[in-house]
């Protein structure tokens, strides 16, 4: 059903700040691929003012134009108001959710965010059957489709698949090797694609932790972050997974010195999103809880280079690997919280780096319904990552992103490129072993 116009979120309140400059649209992930006015940041921000005007009709055209968005966010790195084109195009969604529905795929993998025993025992049994629609990739960057599969095309990559999650491989307390007076506890929050397919990142992060003498706490009732379902407007999931988490969060935050989340999306959602979405929907105690636990959260390279001796233990190893690296920033890294130099910084005193001609260009993942109904777009947008890429000719791309992984892999074999895939996690690890 439709919203009466005085409970539509107030998307004016952005429109009429935009000064049209057009700074946005060079930047504008959707727009490089699709140059329409409509699909532009300033297209989408007047559009939005119409619609909560009434000068707009919610429809199938308008559902169509804001779910191309990228959420990448390029349009608030340069805007000269800051105008969060990413925010309201988020509340949107939840408008056309609510107006249209979610299909049916969707919310079966939101249930199963929300429910993580049922996700658990459906991937347990993705893994045993996996080889009647997919098989392994040459290149061990994932899994091939066999065939079509509804919105898979035949040929796609797809994230590799693990017998037992992360969460499931490891006991809860991870004591330090050697116990000190005062050993620092960290807890860890490892996101749906490192807990089930890219299990390698949480491996390798608990063996740095090991390697700086650090207790390590991995929590085993923590949910999805809700990034997936935030981007696609399901206001329910979204809801239900924060409050649990932040509950949960709150009944062991006080005893841990940090909780690291070795992925961009999860740390910019926990970070920002969290009290982005309870004080857009009039909730300022959840906001103020949410905006509590965040102080301990830490993108995992970040807190690794910034407080503690890792950097100089990568340089007392010397070990100097002859496979270069070029490093992706993800859109949640970068710009949503201003990181880039820490994984660099992490890395050199191993590898060669070597930088690709814009790092900061959109992958172009974009979320569930880019991944799905819109992946057109996907792709168009992973062609000239993938050529940059190419050109450095580095033996690994690195990015603190496994949704980064997934869609550059992707668009790495659509465009034989050699390269392989690496989050720095898994890199650094491999430059401690002995």
């Amino acid at each position: 059903m439709s919203k009466k116009p005085e409970d539509i979120f107030n998307f004016s309140e952005t429109s009429d700040d935009c000064i049209k400059c057009g700074k946005c649209i060079p930047v504008c992930t959707i727009h490089q691929v699709n140059p329409d006015e409509t699909t532009s940041p300033r297209g989408f921000i007047d559009l939005l003012g119409a619609y909560q005007q009434g000068d707009l009709e919610l429809d199938k055209n308008a559902k169509n134009i804001f779910e191309s968005c990228f959420l990448c966010t390029n349009c608030v790195d340069v805007c000269p108001n800051s105008l969060a084109t990413d925010m309201v195009i988020e509340e949107v969604r939840a408008d056309i959710a609510n107006k249209f529905g979610i299909a049916w795929f969707k919310r079966g993998f939101f249930f199963l965010l929300r429910n993580r025993k049922i996700m658990d025992f459906v991937m347990k049994m993705g893994f045993m059957f996996k080889t009647c629609a997919l098989a392994q990739d040459d290149k061990d960057r994932g899994l091939r489709a066999r065939f079509s599969l509804p919105m898979i095309k035949k040929g796609r990559l797809l994230p590799s698949m693990v017998k037992t999650s992360f969460l499931n491989s490891y006991p809860e307390e991870i004591p330090a090797p050697i116990q000190e007076e005062k050993n620092q506890r960290i807890a860890l929050f490892i996101g749906c694609l490192a807990n089930y397919n890219y299990i390698g990142i949480g491996d390798s992060l608990v063996e740095i932790l090991k390697a700086l003498n650090i207790d390590i706490f991995i929590p085993k009732e923590q949910l999805c972050c809700s990034a997936p379902a935030y981007f696609t407007g399901d206001v329910h999931s979204v809801e239900y997974m924060t409050k649990k988490n932040i509950e949960y969060f709150e009944s062991f935050m006080d005893e841990c010195d940090a909780m690291l989340i070795p992925e961009a999306t999860c740390s910019a959602m926990m970070k920002h999103d969290w009290q982005v979405f309870f004080k857009n929907h009039d909730m300022p105690q959840w906001e103020e809880r949410a905006k509590k636990v965040s102080e301990k959260m830490h993108m995992a390279t970040a807190w690794l280079d910034d407080n503690t001796p890792l950097q100089q233990i990568l340089k007392d190893k010397g070990k100097r690997f002859d496979t270069a690296v070029t490093y992706h920033d993800p859109c949640h890294a970068k710009k949503v919280q201003g990181i880039y130099q820490q994984p660099r910084n992490l890395l050199s005193p191993n590898y060669p780096m070597v930088e690709m001609s814009d790092s900061d260009r959109c992958c172009g993942f974009g979320g569930v319904t880019l991944q799905t109904e819109k992946f057109h777009f996907a792709e168009l947008a992973g062609i000239p990552k993938a050529a940059m890429i190419k050109e450095t000719k580095a033996h690994y791309v690195s990015a603190e992103c496994s949704a980064c992984r997934m869609q550059l892999s992707e668009a790495m074999n659509n465009a034989d490129v050699e390269t392989i895939f690496k989050n720095p996690l898994e890199l650094i690890a491999e430059s401690l072993k002995d």
